[in-house]
């Protein structure tokens, strides 16, 4: 059996151009990235602006499991499906993070006969839009540290810096530690941090900006820093926004390419739903939804991460309503929320499934919370008994949704005809009624219980004398009407990521609260969430090489 890049470098891509045309995107529209890639101009987004909207739809899924549920796989099946059926459908997607690619995840293109092409681009520099806001975000950096160096005009107090340093690697050894220590012309010594680039705000700002100005306003918000007086520090004051939005002039742009059948992918920005909001750009989605009949989204995680920031964040910045969201989920991984272990997922356990499939009831429950029409789709494995499938679409019947199982890994759009149908059908014959979970003028405590009651069933929110500190400061500078962001284990609905299915009689801790001022929302760190993951004792980049014609193996 080939491997995903083998399949990816078998694909008879067509010219970017040709995908371009598809989407009714002149040529003069794109700036062409080599033959296969392309950013989308500023001009296009201008004269599609007035044009109506397609038809949204979200795929989500239950919480991942070892065992794999293949939210991105399906994403790009569905569009697959979709078109085969004639509804022009475009893909909007995130782009990969360097460090799930060389750590223990793997690539984010989608997998076996569905994916996204070209495969090793997109999963490596791709059109340099990450490099670009670890540059962005560096710049601050150092334009922040040479101003202390240089006299320190502001009285930036060196204990009480915020913002930190990125780079889009797991590296855990640069999680804490000590710049400036090479005597006075080097720098003022102070304590520093890293996060991986897509946990940053930059990302963030960029994956929200509506356009060039938009972004600029964000950069200048971000908080910085607080005097030693007490007096918060904005990036404007620094005089580093120009700069940074320079460097990000072309980021901001969404970028074009292609699936194995080559239907068209916008693929642009890439947060993590466990530390960040989890979704593309704004731009990205809105683009998508002029130019195609259906725009299929992603968020990242389960539904109780990427889902919720979708609809509480993005949706309510961007003024998107959702059509349909598609739940994802395996029988095996729901076996496995059932405590089965791994290794014995192949064998036929109905009690088990049974017990695991609660965890799915949750986020199709959740779900309908943002009164938007569900969809189940079960991705199929050559092991799931008719017994289990049975009882997959029993439990869905009981809970007033459809399900449909495909099997777009081996098959590609073939494979997801029935469930592209099911979307189909949803969407045009059943009314969205979205509207967000929480009200932005509640105080932080009241959205925070709002979102741990309603999406992880906790029993209530306990806060450390840390995050009530931070809280105290966010709310004297106003910067608390906003949504919130909670970044949580993905493993689990609550912040125990050992606690499988659907926990009970438990609280979320909330650790530290920040403000991601320029984002325009504020982050709840719980349980022992990193923003700068580590590598695995076998990391991905283990198994990756080139060969002498630089065709390259072992990547996912």
């Amino acid at each position: 059996m080939l491997t995903d890049i083998e399949i990816a470098q078998q694909a008879e891509m067509l010219e970017i151009k040709e995908i371009a045309a598809k989407l009714n995107i002149a040529e003069e529209e794109i700036e062409p990235y080599g033959h296969y890639k392309a950013k989308l101009s500023q001009k296009l987004i201008d004269r599609t602006a007035c044009d109506p909207d397609g038809k949204l739809v979200l795929v989500t899924a239950i919480n991942p499991t070892p065992a794999g549920e293949g939210k991105t796989t399906t994403s790009v099946g569905l569009a697959e499906g979709m078109n085969k059926l004639g509804k022009r459908t475009c893909l909007a997607l995130r782009e990969p993070s360097l460090g799930p690619v060389f750590g223990i995840k793997g690539g984010a293109a989608g997998g076996g006969y569905a994916q996204v092409v070209p495969m090793e681009d997109i999963n490596l520099h791709f059109t340099g839009d990450m490099h670009a806001i670890t540059a962005a975000n560096n710049l601050l950096c150092a334009m922040l540290d040479n101003h202390i160096q240089q006299g320190n005009e502001l009285g930036i107090d060196t204990r009480r810096i915020l913002f930190k340093r990125c780079l889009d690697m797991n590296d855990r050894a640069l999680r804490n530690c000590v710049v400036g220590m090479g005597g006075k012309i080097d720098g003022v010594p102070r304590e520093d941090h890293f996060q991986i680039t897509v946990a940053s705000e930059i990302m963030a700002i960029l994956c929200l900006a509506a356009d060039l100005p938009d972004l600029k306003k964000r950069l200048g918000n971000v908080l910085v820093a607080y005097t030693l007086d007490n007096k918060p520090v904005f990036a404007r004051d620094l005089k580093a926004v120009g700069a940074m939005t320079a460097l990000l002039k072309d980021a901001i742009n969404p970028n074009l390419v292609q699936t194995l059948e080559n239907n068209p992918a916008i693929i642009h920005g890439g947060p993590f739903a466990n530390i960040a909001h989890g979704c593309n750009s704004v731009r990205a989605t809105k683009l998508a939804m002029k130019l195609a009949d259906y725009t299929i989204t992603e968020a990242g995680f389960g539904s109780d991460l990427g889902a919720e920031k979708f609809f509480d964040i993005k949706c309510r910045f961007a003024g998107l309503k959702p059509d349909c969201v598609v739940v994802v989920a395996t029988i095996r991984a729901l076996k496995y929320n059932g405590g089965i272990p791994k290794a014995e997922l192949s064998a036929e356990n109905v009690d088990a499934l049974k017990k695991g499939i609660v965890n799915l009831g949750v986020h199709i429950e959740n779900m309908k919370k943002f009164g938007v029409p569900v969809v189940v789709a079960i991705n199929h494995f050559a092991a799931d008994t008719e017994a289990e499938i049975a009882v997959v679409k029993e439990y869905c019947e009981s809970k007033g949704v459809k399900a449909a199982f495909s099997d777009v890994f081996m098959k590609g759009g073939e494979g997801a005809l029935d469930l592209a149908k099911a979307v189909i059908e949803t969407a045009e014959n059943e009314k969205s009624d979205f509207k967000p979970l929480y009200d932005t003028e509640l105080s932080v405590k009241e959205k925070l219980n709002i979102i741990a009651k309603e999406i992880y069933r906790a029993d209530c929110v306990v806060f450390t004398a840390k995050a009530e500190k931070a809280l105290k400061e966010i709310e004297s500078l106003g910067l608390d009407k906003v949504p919130v962001c909670v970044a949580k284990t993905q493993y689990s609905l609550s912040d125990d990521p050992s606690k499988l299915g659907k926990p009970e009689g438990f609280s979320i801790t909330v650790s530290d609260i920040r403000a991601s001022s320029g984002a325009g929302f504020v982050v709840a760190y719980t349980g022992d969430i990193m923003t700068m993951p580590g590598l695995p004792k076998i990391p991905a980049a283990n198994n990756i090489d080139v060969d002498d014609k630089g065709v390259i193996t072992g990547l996912f």
